[in-house]
């Protein structure tokens, strides 16, 4: 199985421990409202599209409205099979669902204010550092100096390029994966110029 079908398993596992109404660091969904848009992603291609195309978007807010209005449990088991036979997704779960599934598992983890880092095996580390590199050179394009990934085993990676000074992200794997994906419930350390450091902490790395 791949580390997308693992986390998944995780994931869902989590809600069931933290129970519908949990708090998660997607705005103010619940667990109940971030499984409805796991569901709605991968088994409501008619309303998915409105997850990135604004016009779009008011529809699928109905429709994972009406998911959410679904039991907890059959949303939980919902996310747990994945995306149905018939899903184009579904051959390509292991590449798509990687950051999906992790992020989202941190989401409900880090919620809270006792969260701690998980420990994560090499293959983890592995595959969280290429997941860094990819989605910074999205998150971080808006950056006005230049942007490197540093993780503490000396890797680093330039997500962004830039003329004049760059700013380091320092972390584990993860939480480079983590900060690149948006989220701001992580252990970084940001280091360069104050005045460059400041811009990046401001930006919005939102993919």
């Amino acid at each position: 199985m791949s580390l997308a079908h693992d986390e998944r398993l995780a994931l869902v596992d989590t809600m069931v421990r933290v129970g519908p109404d949990a708090p998660t660091l997607c705005g103010s969904w619940t667990t109940r409202d971030l499984a409805a848009h796991l569901v709605l992603r991968e088994r409501r291609p008619d309303a998915a599209a409105g997850i990135l195309v604004k016009p779009l978007a008011s529809y699928a807010e109905r429709v994972q409205a009406s998911l959410a209005a679904r039991p907890y449990v059959d949303l939980l088991e919902s996310v747990r099979t994945g995306p149905p036979l018939w899903s184009p997704m579904r051959p390509f779960d292991a590449q798509l669902n990687l950051g999906e599934m992790f992020v989202h598992h941190e989401d409900v983890r880090r919620a809270g204010p006792d969260w701690e880092p998980r420990e994560l095996d090499s293959r983890w580390q592995s595959a969280l550092w290429s997941l860094a590199g990819r989605t910074g050179r999205m998150s971080y394009r808006k950056a006005p100096c230049a942007v490197v990934l540093v993780a503490p085993d000396g890797r680093r990676v330039t997500v962004h390029k830039a003329p004049g000074v760059a700013v380091e992200v320092h972390g584990a794997a993860a939480e480079l994966a983590l900060h690149a994906f948006g989220r701001d419930a992580v252990r970084v350390t940001v280091e360069g110029p104050a005045e460059a450091v400041a811009a990046v902490n401001a930006l919005d790395r939102g993919i």
